[in-house]
C-alpha cells in the first residue's frame, strides 16, 4: 500500500477504468461519456500532399471559388516555357483531383496573384507579362466543372509592375490592385479594374506612395466598405485605407505600424478580414530582427486605420508567410517557414482579440524544404487548401489541407495521471485526485503544473486552462482536480 507524505493514513486514490487507444504512464488522462479513460492528445490536422503540377511551379497563389465549390490555381509552368497557367482543384474533404492545367498567358509570368470576384463569380488573376515589357497584366477566369476558360488579358500598368496583389471589391464589379510601379520610380500604385464578362478594363492609376515600395498586401473589409492594404518603404511598415468611386481610386492617411531598424517585408498574401471581428490582420517578418515572424491587428474607422501592438509568432527566419481566415473558428492561420528548425515548413494559429492576437504552438506541415505559394478557407469543409512549390521533389506544385489541431481535452473532462502504460481496451489505473504520480522529469518542486491540450505539462495554463497538479520533486507530482 502507498501513502501520501509521512500519514499512513492517507491512501493513494486510484480509478480503473478501460482504456479508449493506448495511454502511455505518465500522462494527462481524461474520462470520456462512456466510463473510459483516454490519454489527453490532439489529433493533426494536415492532409497529404496531391500533385497539381510535375514541372518547376512558381509563383503559386490560389482562389477558392465559392459558387462552383473549386479551388482555382494560378501559377507559372516552367515545364512549358514558364507560361502562366491555371488549374481546377476539386476537394473531396479528403483528397484533392485536378481538371486539365489551362495556359492564360502564353509567356513568361512573375508576381502572379488572384482574387475570386464575388458579383461576377468569377476569378481575376493579376501578373507581370514578361513576354509584353514586364507590364502589370490582368485576366478573368470562369470555372464550369473542373475547366477554367479565360477573357483576353489586359494591361493595367504599362511598365515593368511587380509585388501585384489584386483584391476582390465586393457589391460591384470591381477589384483594386495595388503595385510597384518600376516605371516612375519603383513608386507605389494602385488602380480599380471593372469586370464586363469576361473582359476587364482600368482606371487611371494613383501613386499611394511617392518612394520605392514593395510587398504589397490587401484585404477587404466588408463592414467598412473599404480595402485596406499594406506595403513596405525603407526600413518600415505602412498601411493605408483605399476607397473606390466609379473607377477611381483614392487613399487615407497613411499609416506606419511597425517600425524596423533593418526593414520589414512579407505582406503579400499575408493580410486577411477578419470578419468576425470586423478586423484587418497581417502577418510579416522583421528583417533587422531575425526575420522573424510578426502579425497585427488593424482597425478601419472612415478612411484611416489604426493598429495593436504588433505580436511575435515565431523568433527565427519566417519566410514567406501567408495567412488564411477560418470563417467557422474564427482565427487566422498563418503558414511560414520554420528557419531555425532545418528549414522544415510550419503553421500557427492566430487568436484575435480586439486589438490582440495571440498564438498556441506551430504545427509542422512539412519537414523538407518547401516554398509556401497561397492559401484559401474551404467553408463547405471547414478546411484551409494550401498550395506550395515541393523544392525537394523537384518544384512540383502540390496542394494540401489544414484543419487547426482538435484535442480531447474540455475544462471539465481531465481526471488524472495514468500509473502505467495500457494498450488500447485494457483496464488501466489512474492516479486522481491526492494521488502522487512519480513517472514525471524535470519538474520544479511546488511548482503548479497544468495539462496542454496535446497531453504534456506546462507551468503556463492552457486553453482551456486544466490544473494537473503540484511537483513535490523532480519526478513527483501530487494530482489535483
Amino acid at each position: 500500500m502507498k501513502f501520501l507524505g509521512k500519514d499512513p493514513n492517507i491512501i493513494d486514490a486510484y480509478y480503473t477504468a478501460t482504456a479508449e487507444g493506448a495511454i502511455t504512464a505518465g500522462k494527462p488522462v481524461i474520462v470520456e461519456a462512456d466510463g473510459d479513460v483516454a490519454q489527453v492528445s490532439e489529433t493533426s490536422g494536415v492532409g497529404s500532399a496531391s500533385t497539381f503540377n510535375s514541372n518547376g511551379s512558381f509563383y503559386q497563389a490560389c482562389a477558392y471559388d465559392p459558387s462552383n465549390d473549386k479551388l482555382v490555381i494560378a501559377y507559372r509552368d516552367d515545364g512549358n516555357s514558364s507560361y502562366g497557367t491555371a488549374v481546377v482543384a476539386t476537394f473531396d474533404g479528403s483528397s484533392f483531383s485536378f481538371g486539365t492545367p489551362v495556359v492564360f498567358e502564353s509567356a513568361n509570368v512573375a508576381y502572379v496573384d488572384i482574387t475570386y470576384q464575388t458579383n461576377s463569380g468569377r476569378v481575376v488573376i493579376a501578373y507581370e507579362d514578361k513576354g509584353n515589357s514586364s507590364y502589370g497584366t490582368a485576366v478573368v477566369g470562369t470555372v464550369s466543372g473542373t475547366s477554367i476558360s479565360f477573357g483576353t488579358p489586359a494591361v493595367f500598368e504599362s511598365a515593368t509592375t511587380r509585388f501585384i496583389s489584386v483584391e476582390d471589391r465586393p457589391g460591384a464589379l470591381k477589384v483594386f490592385l495595388f503595385y510597384r510601379d518600376i516605371g516612375n520610380s519603383s513608386y507605389g500604385t494602385g488602380c480599380i479594374g471593372t469586370l464586363s464578362g469576361t473582359s476587364i478594363s482600368f482606371g487611371t492609376a494613383s501613386v499611394f506612395k511617392s518612394a520605392f515600395s514593395s510587398n504589397m498586401g490587401s484585404a477587404f473589409d466588408t463592414d467598412a466598405e473599404k480595402c485596406a492594404f499594406f506595403y513596405s518603404s525603407g526600413n518600415n511598415g505602412y498601411a493605408r485605407v483605399a476607397t473606390d468611386s466609379g473607377t477611381s481610386i483614392s487613399y487615407g492617411t497613411e499609416n506606419e505600424f511597425y517600425t524596423g531598424s533593418g526593414g520589414t517585408a512579407g505582406y503579400e498574401k499575408s493580410v486577411v478580414y477578419h470578419a468576425s471581428g470586423s478586423k484587418i490582420v497581417a502577418g510579416f517578418r522583421d528583417l533587422a530582427d531575425g526575420n522573424a515572424g510578426y502579425a497585427v491587428v488593424g482597425t478601419i474607422s472612415g478612411t484611416s486605420i489604426s493598429f495593436g501592438t504588433a505580436v511575435k509568432f515565431y523568433a527565427s527566419y519566417s519566410a514567406p508567410i501567408r495567412a488564411v481566415y477560418n470563417s467557422d473558428d474564427v482565427n487566422v492561420a498563418f503558414f511560414f517557414l520554420l528557419g531555425a528548425d532545418a528549414s522544415k515548413n510550419a503553421v500557427i494559429i492566430g487568436t484575435v482579440s480586439g486589438t490582440s492576437i495571440s498564438f498556441g504552438t506551430h504545427e509542422v506541415w512539412q519537414t523538407e524544404a518547401a516554398d509556401m505559394g497561397d492559401a484559401a478557407y474551404d467553408p463547405d469543409r471547414s478546411k484551409t487548401l494550401f498550395v506550395y512549390r515541393d523544392t525537394n521533389d523537384s518544384n512540383y506544385g502540390k496542394a494540401r489541407s489544414f484543419t487547426p489541431a482538435v484535442t480531447n481535452l474540455t475544462a471539465e473532462n481531465y481526471i488524472g495521471i495514468a500509473a502505467d502504460t495500457y494498450a488500447d481496451n485494457e483496464d488501466s489505473t489512474i492516479g486522481i485526485v491526492g494521488c502522487i504520480d512519480r513517472n514525471q522529469t524535470g519538474l520544479t518542486a511546488g511548482q503548479q503544473y497544468f495539462v496542454q491540450t496535446d497531453g504534456t505539462l506546462s507551468t503556463t495554463a492552457g486553453s482551456p486552462s486544466v490544473l494537473a497538479g503540484t511537483a513535490i520533486s523532480a519526478t513527483e507530482l501530487v494530482v489535483k482536480e
